[in-house]
């Protein structure tokens, strides 16, 4: 443990941790930028239920780029999240039709993410395919299943306890009107925002604090090193992959939730979103360099963008072409502070 902690140290130096501070910051004045931009633009952008959706639609995000992050920090990429989402979001449902109570069924969902992260680290590690190929074909065989399971059609009509998770809040306020109907309040803190929370505590203890945090920087700073200071890099890669996937399992269940109908189609170019959640918030492809607290910076840059251009009524097929772009920037200034 000694020599793993001193290879992390030598290899992740002061001018590294300074450089990712930097593009911390730099994130934070991009998400204050917009922020005041889109609420210039429309009042609305402010209100609170429009910030309980932007809340929404960046856990989803927030809790595939945790994964994505752990990833790319030891190198790696992972393609396949998008249709493992997918995949873990219809067999939940198919277990809840099935009559499988919903915590056991969401329960196995996350365990489905995990097998296809496990298979994605055995493929890159004993099979020694790259993770660009390995995880494209995950990408494919999870889509593919998902869409085999269902004949390709949504599974509706799941209960009011499915939807439970995506949709419902803690400290929700209704009151009851003279005329019978009821008034909401407060609409109080969405589920997923919190599980979010704890998913990212979480995530940043075990990244700087414990001892798989710790070889999975190391891994990805110098996998050679890592390996001859005692680092099981297989092992560690794959718990990358393992946990990648278990998010994804995670977020499919808040996004079918929220929904509160299995969508074999859904979770389309979600990867572009986590990747660029993760590199926004200053992880660096070619590995060693991340954090949890700069990919949630990227996740709400990415919520926010998508959210104030729906308000200001650009297309869904603009808002692409805006986020690719916004891919090819932040992969850009990454390769220049690497050359530094």
């Amino acid at each position: 443990m000694a020599a793993a902690d001193s290879t992390f140290l030598s290899i992740k130096g002061p001018g590294s941790i300074n450089g990712e501070a930097f593009h911390k910051l730099s994130a934070l004045a991009t998400l204050a930028l917009l922020v005041g931009a889109f609420a210039f633009g429309n009042s609305a952008f402010l209100s609170v239920n429009n910030g309980l959706t932007v809340l929404l639609q960046t856990s989803v995000i927030g809790l595939l780029g945790i994964g994505m992050t752990m990833v790319i920090i030891t190198g790696g990429i992972d393609l396949s999240v998008g249709s493992v989402l997918a995949l873990s979001g219809t067999v939940a449902g198919l277990l809840v039709k099935a009559g499988v109570p919903v915590p056991v069924a969401m329960t196995v969902a996350v365990g489905v993410g995990a097998v296809c992260g496990l298979i994605n680290g055995l493929v890159i590690t004993r099979m020694r395919i790259t993770p660009f190929v390995a995880t494209l074909g995950m990408m494919m065989i999870a889509r593919g299943t998902a869409l085999q399971l269902t004949g390709a059609a949504p599974i509706s009509q799941l209960g009011e306890a499915f939807g439970w998770l995506g949709n419902g809040a803690l400290f929700r306020m209704v009151e009851k009107m003279p005329n019978g109907l009821s008034k909401v309040v407060f609409p109080g803190i969405p589920y997923p925002a919190i599980l979010l929370l704890i998913v990212a505590v979480g995530a940043a203890y075990l990244l700087r604090r414990r001892r798989l945090g710790r070889h999975i920087y190391a891994v990805g700073s110098n996998e050679e090193a890592a390996r001859l200071s005692g680092v099981n890099v297989e092992r560690t890669k794959i718990a990358a992959y393992v946990m990648s996937g278990a998010l994804a399992g995670l977020a499919g269940n808040v996004l079918m939730s929220r929904l509160v109908t299995a969508q074999p189609n859904e979770g389309v170019m979600y990867e572009l979103d986590a990747i660029a959640s993760a590199v926004i918030g200053g992880a660096s492809l070619m590995g060693g360099v991340g954090g949890v607290s700069g990919t949630m910076i990227g996740a709400f840059i990415i919520g926010v963008l998508r959210n104030g251009l729906n308000m200001a009524g650009v297309s869904a097929f603009i808002q692409q072409i805006i986020i690719g772009f916004v891919v090819i920037l932040a992969v850009f200034i990454d390769q220049l502070r690497s050359r530094r």
